[in-house]
């Protein structure tokens, strides 16, 4: 029986942006321009979708927010990114934490080694509110993924994908998040699972006000529940708008989910697509 996901509650019009990216552009080796001016914005308690193929730019967006492209020989060379009303450009990740900015990365990353639950609680690393609310926590974490109590004392390393990925959202749920960037939490993952892991997200949006970036190749998925989207193409947004407004769209209709005018396209009508993006200069 597949999973019921409820319809993601859009937030009040008006609020005011939890995270704001003005014109960044980034930079690899000195050399390879890879974001080309992106501006984008996140409004709390929002689900924002960044949708787009391979390479479009997407997991570089969500590390230039979360300050991890030092690690890659990556730097933000123009531009702006405010968090919560400040500047984060030159921020160190693990203060990012603190504030309550958490990055869960693209293939999960667990900790093989360790159990289910000592994962999760390396999510509270940054905390000094005492082991009693970690334990809130840890407990808050196992209402919403039933299936990681069951599984506490496993080794991470021998539990499926879905478990896994369930772990590693457990894990950032664990730093009391203010903003969650999800990168490809869909990859790998049967259908089922997919349904099972964006129902929490949306509950998690619902009931925790935990406002999410979703960067996310399954644009149907994301347009279902998310409130609003952004298409990257080659390190630039290409389009935007509400989410409902997006799956209507006719181009993205064609070129992201696989409808034309005239149904599902086939794979002899690919090479017809780039010639046919209208919003590409």
């Amino acid at each position: 029986m597949s999973t019921v996901i409820p319809p993601a509650s859009a937030p009040r019009a008006g609020v005011a942006p939890l995270l704001t990216i003005n014109n960044v552009e980034v930079v690899y080796d000195h050399v390879i321009l890879v974001l080309k001016g992106v501006s984008l914005q996140v409004p709390k308690s929002g689900i924002v979708a960044l949708l787009g193929g391979n390479g479009a730019g997407k997991t570089t967006t969500l590390k230039a927010i979360s300050n991890l492209l030092r690690a890659e020989r990556g730097e933000v060379t123009k531009g702006a990114i405010e968090y919560a009303g400040q500047r984060i450009e030159n921020s160190d990740p693990s203060a990012l934490v603190k504030r309550g900015l958490i990055q869960v990365m693209e293939g999960r990353h667990c900790f093989e080694h360790l159990t289910v639950e000592e994962n999760l609680l390396t999510g509270a690393y940054t905390r000094s509110d005492g082991r009693g609310a970690v334990r809130e926590s840890l407990e808050k974490v196992y209402h919403y993924f039933p299936r990681l109590k069951e599984r506490r004392a496993a080794q991470a390393g021998y539990t499926s994908g879905g478990e896994q990925q369930m772990t590693a959202i457990g894990r950032a749920l664990m730093a009391n998040p203010k903003m969650m960037l999800l990168d490809e939490p869909s990859m790998g993952l049967a259908p089922q699972l997919v349904e099972e892991i964006f129902a929490i997200v949306v509950r998690l949006n619902r009931e925790e006000k935990v406002s999410i970036l979703l960067a996310e190749q399954n644009t149907n998925m994301a347009l279902k529940y998310a409130h609003y989207g952004y298409i990257l193409e080659n390190g630039r947004v290409v389009m935007d708008g509400e989410a409902a407004a997006l799956r209507e769209n006719e181009d993205v209709k064609e070129f992201y989910l696989g409808f034309g005018g005239e149904g599902r396209r086939s794979f002899r009508d690919v090479k017809h697509y780039r010639r046919r993006k209208r919003w590409l200069a």
